[in-house]
């Protein structure tokens, strides 16, 4: 098969490297792909969100299948783009439909679909320009901290947790009168804070069979600690050593049965990945968010987890034949822990010459924010570089990836020193 992947970050490296193992993968183009996918596939120079650049390539190269990374193309139709088009309408794409994408560009349609289908989630009331002041009335309702999340897609920035009472208002004026997040935050959703520990759960549907892959934590703060900004993700481990077969027989069936239900009961077509964002409250999961995509950094360690060929799963989720498939997944622990650039989240630069990739050793590296520049790799993003290793225990997993991160080496290199520990 010809393939084509859509995206550019340390997660579409995975992909890539996933998808090559198998034997039904003949030709793998990546759009626009970074320095770590030239090497193994061929990059393409096309936006994931120009459809009619993405139909003339995929005629032109006779491709038989679309993975798509990132959320943006699914948020704006591709799936749908194909399937009503006669001259590619027999390519399958894999993501959802764009209303089944909702459930991550809108917090207000996930939160509905939430609560129709009975699946745990935190109470919260929406709010826009218009109902400003109710937000704000509303906010006085709740106790603190307080929970702030732009309605459309934020690159994984958009939610804000305040302590303080007279700061959440502000912030929340500046979401909706000052646009801080542009048309992301022209709706705000209000949201109960709940505590506990964060997971991430993954799971690959062909709209009515379902298979769940191992779960995930991730670490978003750019401090240590977990303070500072949130950023895309710092770092990543699993499986969650928290995650007993208690806790994952009650996230099967109170929350993933409930959500592929929910899909088919509203004649949403969804062929793809559905991560789901969950908070471990007391034993009991409750669902943070929903994500149309697999999630970066937990690509990284997800995938490299898995066994089974990922090209033949893909095949099943077009064919709607997954549940003929078993899932085989290493036992191992895996984390990866990201390499960044000075400054990020905030202002970075970029261009900067990476060295000693070739010197890592029993670790795999995932490029992100990177492209080649006069033969050398150099940084691209903010998020430049994603260190995987396995281990016996998380603990074996993330010391190999220290020690491997000591052979690497670009201008202002930043990466947080303690993923993982409060584990």
């Amino acid at each position: 098969m010809t393939i084509l992947l859509l995206g550019s970050g340390g997660r579409e490296h995975a992909l890539a490297w996933k998808m090559l193992q198998s034997s039904l993968c003949s030709k793998l183009f990546v759009a626009p792909g970074n320095a770590g996918t030239e090497i193994i596939a061929k990059n393409i120079d096309l936006k994931p969100t120009d459809f009619e650049a993405i139909k003339k390539f995929s005629i032109q190269e006779n491709v038989d299948m679309v993975v798509v990374g990132p959320e943006d193309p699914l948020v704006l139709g591709i799936y749908d783009f194909f399937k009503n088009d006669e001259n590619i309408k027999h390519i399958p794409v894999i993501g959802p439909s764009k209303q089944g994408a909702q459930l991550e560009g809108s917090k207000e349609f996930a939160k509905e679909f939430l609560v129709k289908n009975k699946i745990p989630t935190a109470a919260y009331s929406s709010f826009t320009k218009a109902t400003i002041e109710e937000g704000c009335a509303f906010l006085e309702t709740l106790p603190p901290p307080f929970v702030l999340k732009a309605d459309g897609l934020a690159a994984g920035k958009g939610v804000l947790i305040i302590r303080d009472l007279a700061e959440a208002k502000t912030e929340l004026r500046a979401m909706l009168v000052d646009e801080k997040f542009g048309t992301a935050s022209s709706k705000v959703v209000i949201e109960e804070f709940l505590d506990g520990i964060e997971l991430s759960c993954f799971v690959l549907t062909d709209g009515k069979n379902y298979k769940i892959l191992p779960t995930a934590k991730d670490y978003k703060r750019i401090g240590e600690g977990d303070t500072g900004l949130n950023t895309g993700g710092m770092g990543a481990v699993s499986p969650v050593p928290f995650a007993d077969a208690v806790l994952l027989e009650k996230i099967e069936n109170r929350i993933v049965k409930p959500t592929i239900l929910g899909l088919q009961k509203d004649e949403i077509e969804y062929k793809g990945f559905i991560f789901i964002g969950l908070i471990n409250v007391k034993g009991e999961p409750i669902v943070i968010e929903y994500n149309v995509r697999m999630g970066d950094p937990e690509t990284e360690v997800v995938i490299p987890r898995l066994q089974s060929d990922l090209v033949a799963l893909f095949v099943a989720v077009a064919n709607e034949k997954l549940d003929e498939i078993e899932i085989e997944i290493d036992s191992r622990s895996a984390t990866t822990i990201m390499l960044v650039s000075g400054g990020y989240p905030e202002d970075y630069e970029k261009g900067k010459v990476i060295l000693g990739i070739e010197n890592v050793q029993d670790a795999l590296v995932f490029h992100a924010g990177t492209k080649t520049e006069n033969g050398k790799v150099v940084s691209n993003g903010g998020r430049v570089l994603a260190i995987t290793s396995f281990g016996n225990g998380y603990e074996e997993a993330i010391k190999k990836s220290y020690q491997n991160i000591e052979k690497l080496h670009f201008d202002k290199m930043y990466f947080r020193k303690d993923i993982g520990f409060d584990l």
